[in-house]
């Protein structure tokens, strides 16, 4: 070869070089409804019966509890079981995503939870009911961190912010639904309609075969270049891009898939092993933000009916603030979604968490010192405390989806995602048993609130912002 034809190739290397990747491609295309915007919807709709599915669990618990006779030791497997599962299927789901494919992973999810849930329904006893109200939950747990990994790799960087806050939207919208179509199916039928609606989200499948491609990121991830690059371009027609040419990064070769229980038990061990190792400052902020806001909105949502019921409120008193509690997240996350981009995620993260935990302790204060009314200013002080947790939790899930490499996305926010299933399935247990009524409502509260504090602190030190940051 001569020296004019190795500055050529030199040179054509160095202008490959300059190309954009296919990440650079999705991140700065155009947001188009046709095109993205098809693909947040169904991604929305996978979300929200997702959210209809997990608060199944609050109206089962009465009504199962009548139909089969239950104790309240009993009944508490009704949502045990398929928290469990959600904490389980919250890592699995995760692996399997970065192995399989988002679209794919996104597919089973969906018919676990819906399938599983609708043969609940047909269950002869409450110990079959909470076999399939396990692997209910284990399809639960992979959806919202498949989902956001889907999403989130389709989402242009100007918009991603909003488009993954926006997405957490349809969990208040899910539960508010489920909520309203089960009082109205228990008017004239029983418990087992309220099940077999959820057979509903199965035909969802038909709408991700026809809307939702494999995410190009993934496969490019996985040296599948030939079918990235049909993806890409097919979304810079659609979009209207300009972009004409791309380059292929170069990928490290996929690991065998294990074949032994062993293989795969040291599978998931070198999955968390990986988090770890890639980033322990990162890991250790995502798991502790995760935990610890998580607990303290579950916290308030399973015991808000019980502590207003101590007030001296009656059942329809008590779930009515409960549910304006809920329902005014709905503006919490449009608030978030629009805010996102102006303050940052680590900003608004940090500012919405901890004010949340000023107007939850604040509540439980007020309500102690005023004896046995809920005063107004209780009363407004649980309403800020669920619009700002609205803002905090889907500021929390676009954030941590972020801080990962897309070879670690999916399984990064689903260990995250377990870590607070697990942690939000045993305190329950200790908030009812042991810290409410030793410690008090209000120091109950600010111990919960003291995690977050924490885990904001660590967030401050130890990560960076993902604002306006492209995906890797």
């Amino acid at each position: 070869m001569s020296s004019s034809d190795s500055r050529s190739d030199a040179g054509t290397l160095a202008q490959r070089a300059e190309l954009p990747t296919t990440a650079d491609v999705i991140a700065g295309l155009p947001w188009r409804w046709r095109t993205q915007g098809a693909i947040f919807l169904v991604g929305g709709l996978g979300f929200m019966f997702d959210a209809w599915d997990v608060a199944l669990n609050g109206f089962l618990i009465p009504l199962l509890s009548d139909h089969w006779s239950l104790t309240v030791g009993q009944a508490a497997w009704i949502a045990t079981v398929n928290l469990i599962g959600m904490a389980i299927g919250a890592f699995v789901w995760g692996g399997i995503a970065d192995r399989i494919g988002r679209k794919k992973a996104f597919t089973l999810t969906l018919l676990c939870f819906s399938v599983f849930t609708a043969l609940g329904a047909l269950s002869p006893n409450i110990w079959i009911f909470c076999l399939f109200r396990f692997f209910a939950g284990f399809g639960l747990g992979g959806c919202i961190p498949v989902d956001y990994a889907l999403v989130g790799e389709f989402s242009p960087a100007k918009h991603r912010g909003r488009v993954l806050t926006a997405l957490d939207g349809w969990w208040p919208i899910g539960a508010t639904l489920c909520a309203f179509v089960s009082a109205w199916l228990i008017s004239f039928t029983d418990w087992r309609a309220v099940m077999l609606i959820m057979i509903v989200p199965a035909f969802l499948v038909f709408g991700i075969r026809l809307f939702v491609p494999e995410s190009p990121m993934y496969l490019a991830s996985v040296g599948r270049h030939d079918e990235a690059d049909v993806i890409v371009r097919r979304l810079v027609r659609a979009t209207g891009s300009d972009v004409t040419e791309w380059r292929r990064a170069e990928v490290a070769a996929p690991a065998a898939a294990p074949g032994t229980w062993a293989g795969r038990i040291a599978a998931v061990t070198g999955q968390i092993a990986d988090l770890w190792k890639w980033s322990t400052p990162l890991t250790l902020v995502a798991w502790s933000l995760f935990v610890s806001i998580l607990l303290l909105y579950y916290a308030a949502l399973t015991w808000l009916p019980k502590i207003l019921r101590e007030q001296g409120l009656g059942d329809e008193a008590a779930f009515i603030v409960t549910g304006q509690m809920t329902a005014v997240g709905i503006v919490g996350v449009i608030a978030s979604a629009l805010l996102i981009e102006y303050i940052g995620r680590r900003w608004q993260l940090a500012l919405s968490s901890l004010a949340g935990v000023v107007a939850l302790v604040g509540f439980a204060w007020v309500l102690e010192a005023s004896g046995a009314d809920l005063s107004a200013t209780a009363q407004a002080l649980i309403l800020v405390f669920g619009f700002v947790i609205q803002i905090a939790i889907p500021t929390l899930y676009t954030y941590v989806s972020e801080l990962y490499p897309t070879t670690l996305r999916a399984s990064g926010f689903g260990w995250a995602s377990s870590a607070s299933r697990w942690a939000t399935g045993i305190a329950p247990l200790a908030f009812g048993s042991f810290l409410w009524p030793v410690l008090g409502l209000t120091w109950t509260f600010a111990l919960t609130g003291a995690l977050v504090v924490t885990a904001v602190i660590l967030m401050a030190v130890l990560a960076h912002d993902t604002t306006g940051r492209e995906l890797d």
